[in-house]
């Protein structure tokens, strides 16, 4: 039986204007070590019938009534074989040469976690010249996502995990969508070594009306569901790794209820920090702390791009 190194596992509701996009970018990617899992979440725009236009080239799956993001990434994940899983939203897109730095960093450095970062876009797939395709990785490398001390913007595309590492904390956790990817950050939090890949961005984030972001109630209900998940033992480490936690959901409890006063949503965002002000002020003692001793250094392995030699797969119009 072939090897397969990585599953892509690609989920879409409603939208047909982006997922070929998708889809395209990583049948596109230089790699035969590679499977496609595209679950289609009972969308009704037309977008399975043009998804089954890709007949054997992917594995289209159908579930039979809406099931919501996290449990359609689940779906996938659970048919497929890869030894790491590679998560993409139906509006974004992978760069040409994305599978190939995830193979790199995985034959180099075999970490449990990668997560990459995205370029932001608007409109049409942006052109990639040959200035664009880059001669190196630079990353930063640490024992476990919990101490990772640098932010940058990042989402479900930015997610390459060990497959049976994602299968030992259950996957995406069902019915939470918005800050899924803090969930699954910190269910993985102490199960091994991560890579944060600093450069070159891996993914295309598609800016739209759509997007998530712009509705931000729903963030801060999502905030006070992890901060309860805490508080209720549920997340791994226990209570040595406790301070740690803290300060990881202090950041994300600042930079919500920031947001929530710039939207005007004041009560919802002082009634936020009152409810995490102990983890806010664990976050601030931990800044304080990095301050002090300085970043993690940042590594840098040189890098051939072989994208040029593989020809973009498109279905039939």
């Amino acid at each position: 039986m072939r090897r397969i190194r990585f599953s892509i596992v690609i989920t879409c509701h409603n939208q047909r204007n982006f997922i070929r996009d998708a889809v395209d970018s990583a049948l596109s990617q230089p790699t035969l070590e590679k499977e496609i899992f595209v679950v289609d979440d009972d969308s009704q725009d037309g977008s399975r019938e043009m998804l089954q236009q890709y007949g054997e080239a992917i594995h289209l799956v159908l579930p039979q009534h809406h099931i919501g993001a996290p449990e359609a990434r689940n779906c996938g994940a659970s048919l497929a074989q890869g030894d790491y899983l590679v998560f993409l939203d139906g509006d974004d897109a992978l760069m040409p040469w994305a599978l190939e730095v995830y193979d790199r960093i995985v034959t180099e450095r075999h970490p449990m976690l990668i997560l990459a970062r995205r370029l932001s876009f608007e409109g049409p797939i942006p052109s990639i010249t040959d200035e664009d395709v880059p001669r190196k990785i630079e990353f930063i490398e640490y024992s476990m996502p919990m101490l990772r001390e640098r932010g940058f913007g990042y989402g479900a595309s930015s997610f390459i995990v060990e497959h049976q590492a994602f299968q030992g904390v259950s996957g995406w956790t069902p019915g939470i969508f918005h800050l899924d990817c803090i969930d699954i950050i910190s269910k993985l939090g102490y199960s091994g070594r991560m890579i944060l890949i600093c450069s070159p961005r891996t993914a295309l984030y598609r800016v739209h009306p759509g997007n998530s972001i712009n509705t931000v109630p729903p963030f801060l209900q999502a905030a006070h569901y992890l901060i309860d998940k805490e508080r209720a033992g549920q997340f791994p480490g226990g209570r040595e790794h406790r301070f740690e936690r803290f300060a990881w959901l202090g950041g994300i409890t600042l930079f919500w209820t920031k947001k929530g006063l710039r939207a005007g949503l004041y009560k919802e965002s002082f009634k936020l920090a009152a409810c995490g002000w102990a983890m806010i002020a664990a976050g601030f003692i931990r800044w304080c702390a990095i301050r002090i001793r300085g970043l993690r250094p940042i590594e840098t392995i040189e890098f051939t791009c072989r994208h040029a030699q593989a020809p973009p797969v498109k279905c039939s119009p």
